[in-house]
């Protein structure tokens, strides 16, 4: 697997304000373990959905009291329990995930992601580094030290550093959000096919402000 700390190291030192997302999922883990290595301080932005399953937001807390992390979390200013169930899970991610992150990464001008190749078709063209414009129309650097990894790659990572991960990957999830969107993956070969039934391939945080 390729070395991501030389992207990790050059961005750091490019960057002013960085920061770095994380939903505690196991690449987000691993992410977060290697760019600590070179700025432990690094401000880590969570997504407070109101929808987490009570696991995820144990297992964050013990990882923000075991690894000292710069936790920030961020919610929407009106959060609306069950949204996804009345007007859909498009409306559901725009208010907990899109607006909340959006609006918080105008403060940062690089912002470390898990994102790899292999987790989506979507994906599949991802660059390790690459600019990245906001709804606000502000360029940001957007780097994802993992972009060439594997799911091997990630987990053989973790055991070899001792990193504990989420205990819903014990229970058969391959890829965790938000609870009433997350299942357990129908199609095997596809590790995110568990996510919103298979009704869409992206959130919305990922995808780039198109052009007025």
């Amino acid at each position: 697997m390729t070395d991501p700390r030389p992207v990790i190291e050059a961005a750091l030192r490019d960057a002013r304000n960085p920061c770095l997302t994380s939903s505690f999922q196991a690449e987000c883990v691993v992410l977060t373990h290697l760019v600590q290595q070179v700025r432990a301080d690094i401000p880590v932005l969570f997504l407070d959905t109101v929808h987490h399953f009570a696991d995820t937001y144990r297992y964050r807390d013990a990882q923000v009291e075991t690894h000292h992390l710069n936790l920030i979390t961020l919610r929407a200013a009106d959060p609306a329990p069950g949204m996804w169930e009345r007007e859909g899970t498009k409306a559901c991610c725009d208010r907990h995930k899109v607006g909340p992150l959006f609006s918080a990464l105008d403060q940062y001008d690089t912002w470390f992601t898990a994102l790899r190749r292999d987790q989506s078709p979507s994906r599949a063209n991802l660059q390790e580094s690459e600019p990245f414009r906001l709804p606000s129309g502000k360029m940001i650097q957007r780097v994802a030290p993992l972009a060439s990894w594997t799911n091997r790659d990630v987990w053989r990572y973790a055991k070899e550093q001792g990193l504990d991960l989420l205990p819903l990957y014990d229970l058969g999830y391959t890829s965790i959000g938000c609870e009433p969107c997350t299942s357990l993956p129908p199609d095997p070969s596809n590790p995110r096919s568990g996510r919103w039934q298979g009704a869409k391939l992206e959130c919305g945080i990922h995808i780039q402000a198109q052009e007025p």
